[in-house]
């Protein structure tokens, strides 16, 4: 029987040959197209995988190119309050500030002296509407927002008495802004120094990221270095490799004696006055070195860099200061940092309310074909 049957398979009927070529055909048939579902399905896996890291490694850096050109609005919300220094922020200026063609602004906020003293600090619901309205009227008029705390002195000087302070300050900012636009920017603190020395920062500035992540574990947040803010305690910043949608923001005020000449906080500044800038080969030497030491290091971690301050004072004469913020941008631009001037209409302002028109020299050295 068995012969007998493997005869009758082997020899077929030509119907039999007929469906045997059918199904085989079929089998065929199925089997590549079973081959070819796997290959696209895992080209597509593939294709999603890639674009995944992609987004991983690519998404800060395009959140950091919004935020350049950019510019402060300086000694408004960060002052004690709002008009105390001269500035009181005008839903116009941001019409002013995106018709001139920058894309960005940066708002420093003073929290600290709009929140209660004691558990659990709450801010004042004016200040947080008032903030709130400024923010949302830069994003509506499609500029990229940057807001920090800045100016929180009392940090500086005993940080552990300010520590939980500081991260209340950060949960009640992030519950309130969880649903904003991915065009805003969270920068955690201004210029740590003091006694909030680069080790303790470091600890901080990871506490409060964690608390910032609590309600957006999405949000592009900055961060900022020690000792003021410069390149000097650039190596000391030690930030979590774990969160790449991180960037880091240095400030740039060199040569201080130029940039700050005059400055009536700055005690001895006036023995500076008449300093220039005339990009000769050792100024221009100098700024150049200055950058290219935040370009390595920014490599060699893989971190975008934002140079989130700086300007010369009023007090310098024009010629120089709009020289000096030519180099800066360009050499901003030529490393691919993003940038914002310090700043709009006060000491060192580009703009002038008095007659409600740019300075046009800084305006140009700002807003740079690249």
């Amino acid at each position: 029987m068995r012969a007998e049957k493997h005869q009758n398979w082997a020899r077929p009927t030509a119907s039999g040959r007929r469906a045997i070529l059918l199904v085989s055909g079929m089998t065929r048939f199925a089997v590549a197209m079973f081959i070819l579902v796997i290959f696209f399905a895992t080209c597509v896996t593939d294709a999603d995988t890639q674009a995944k890291n992609d987004d991983d490694t690519t998404t800060v850096y395009t959140v950091n190119r919004l935020l350049a050109p950019g510019i402060n609005l300086g000694n408004a919300l960060e002052a004690p309050n709002e008009g105390e220094w001269g500035v009181t922020i005008q839903d116009s200026y941001f019409d002013t500030i995106k018709s001139a063609g920058f894309n960005a602004v940066r708002i420093p906020i003073r929290w600290s002296a709009h929140a209660a003293a004691d558990s659990p600090y709450t801010i004042s619901p004016v200040f947080m509407n008032r903030v709130r309205h400024v923010v949302s009227t830069a994003l509506t008029k499609n500029l990229a927002v940057v807001i920090n705390i800045h100016h929180y002195d009392e940090i500086f000087q005993s940080p552990s008495v300010h520590q939980a302070r500081f991260l209340s300050l950060w949960r009640q900012i992030g519950v309130q802004f969880k649903d904003a636009s991915n065009h805003l920017v969270f920068e955690i603190l201004n210029e740590p120094h003091d006694q909030l020395t680069a080790s303790l920062w470091n600890e901080y500035l990871s506490s409060a990221l964690a608390v910032i992540r609590e309600t957006n574990p999405h949000r592009t947040v900055i961060i900022g270095v020690a000792e003021w803010g410069g390149l000097a305690a650039l190596n000391k910043l030690s930030i979590p490799e774990s969160d790449t949608n991180l960037i880091v923001t240095l400030h740039y005020y060199e040569p201080f004696s130029f940039t700050h000449q005059g400055a009536e906080w700055v005690t001895g500044s006036n023995e500076w006055l008449g300093t220039t800038w005339m990009a000769t080969t050792t100024e221009k030497s100098n700024l150049e070195e200055n950058f290219d030491q935040i370009k390595v290091w920014a490599d060699d971690h893989h971190r975008p860099i934002f140079i989130g301050e700086f300007g010369a004072y009023s007090k310098a004469d024009m010629t120089s200061r709009a020289l000096w913020t030519q180099y800066v941008v360009s050499a901003c631009q030529e490393r691919d940092f993003s940038w914002a001037y310090w700043e709009f209409c006060s000491g060192f302002g580009a703009f002038d309310t008095k007659t409600g028109t740019w300075r046009q020299s800084l305006l140009n050295a700002l807003i740079q074909s690249p």
